[in-house]
């Protein structure tokens, strides 16, 4: 695998994110990522890698940290798989995938994230949110 420096820490994550543009993608990893993503469900494919955006968006008033807490957990799952694992890349946004994710070409890898990193995040947004609440969960 290419070395990459690793995220060793969830505020070392902020850091990155609020100084440039990265995206986080949960695969085998770039030395792998040789081809476009695919819609499993269609059989098309897309025109580069599927990924997810970590920057808060204008309107967030909480901290930054919550956001990319939240966006690390809600994916989180898609690492669970053998040899799985989070990674940062910049990249062109050539388009949108099947659900809404950016999809990037010209990808630079960045950095790996340690999973010590999603168990820090997954603590951040277990005390700061109600998770699994949506507007299914509220009461007329």
């Amino acid at each position: 695998m290419t070395e990459l420096p690793t995220i060793r820490a969830l505020a070392d994550l902020v850091d990155l994110v609020t100084e440039r543009p990265v995206y986080l993608r949960y695969s085998d990893g770039p030395d792998t990522d040789d081809g476009p993503s695919l819609d499993y469900e269609s059989g098309v494919e897309l025109p580069g890698l599927s990924v997810t955006t970590l920057a808060p968006e204008p309107w967030w008033t909480r901290p930054a940290e919550d956001w990319i807490a939240r966006r690390l957990c809600k994916y989180a799952e898609l690492g669970s798989e053998r040899g799985r694992f989070a990674w940062i890349l910049c990249g062109r946004e050539v388009g949108r995938g099947p659900d809404h994710e950016p999809v990037v070409t010209d990808i630079t890898p960045v950095a790996v994230i340690d999973e010590k990193v999603i168990d820090e995040a997954k603590r951040v947004y277990r005390s700061r949110f109600e998770v699994a609440q949506d507007s299914r969960c509220r009461q007329m």
